[in-house]
């Protein structure tokens, strides 16, 4: 667990912060390919993070699981399909919508291709629009997400593209989630900080912390956003996310 955090503007100081992360993990030879500066750090031990993953109750009882697509929370979508869950997946950039993945529909012995990113396209269904996104699944029961660094109570940072925020605020404002539905992270214990963590109205906090040597539970410190919130919205991402741009249009009938 690394030190209290310093001064600066929130854009400043979550990029410092980021960095710092970065950093650290490569000095320490925690990082695992690919390298970790810009991306949601792959580390030693995610493997072992997502195995106590699965023994916490909300991971358990979930029947339907929104995993980020990133490479350390591969164990994570691996153990979902294995234990017979219904997998949501963000695309890259949320581009082309979302992939469901159910494993009765898989081959047991392609479920480790269908936890990458290439096979999850190849094995999965692309859920494009709103429509699609609704037809398919009723309700996500548990979120699990990617963190360059977290604190223990619950805010945390993504690798700065916003996406995992988005993500959340479409699930919320088509009622497929609860507004407070457990939200997990794994993370190597040197991405845990202590002290508050610069945060924007459009963050979400998590709920539990996974390292591969323990499980914390936090008491978050500020509340998750309502929805999109569109006025804080780069205009760009609604060009380049047409399940946004529907979006926009299909909360403001």
């Amino acid at each position: 667990m690394l030190g209290s955090l310093g001064g600066g503007s929130v854009k400043e100081e979550k990029a410092r912060l980021r960095r710092l992360i970065w950093d650290k993990l490569v000095e320490l030879n925690l990082a695992l390919p690919p390298p970790p500066h810009g991306r949601i750090p792959n580390f030693k031990g995610a493997d072992v993070a997502a195995g106590i993953l699965a023994g916490v109750r909300e991971w358990r009882e979930a029947r339907v699981v929104k995993v980020n697509p990133d490479s350390p929370q591969r164990w994570v979508r691996l153990r979902a399909l294995n234990e017979g869950k219904l997998l949501l997946m963000p695309t890259p950039r949320l581009r082309e919508g979302f992939l469901l993945l159910d494993p009765r529909r898989i081959p047991r012995s392609l479920y480790g291709k269908a936890s990458t990113i290439r096979g999850a396209f190849e094995l999965g269904v692309k859920l494009r629009s709103i429509e699609d996104l609704v037809s398919a699944i009723r309700r996500v029961d548990f979120i699990v997400e990617g963190s360059v660094v977290v604190n223990t109570c619950g805010e945390r940072l993504g690798k700065g593209e916003g996406y995992g925020e988005l993500e959340y605020a479409i699930l919320l404002e088509l009622n497929l989630i609860d507004p407070n539905v457990a939200i997990a992270t794994t993370v190597h214990e040197i991405q845990v900080v202590e002290g508050r963590i610069p945060q924007d109205p459009y963050d979400v906090p998590v709920d539990i912390i996974v390292t591969p040597t323990r499980v914390m539970r936090v008491q978050r410190c500020r509340g998750r956003p309502p929805g999109v919130l569109w006025d804080l919205l780069d205009e760009r991402k609604l060009r380049e996310i047409p399940i946004l741009g529907e979006l926009k249009a299909y909360t403001r009938r």
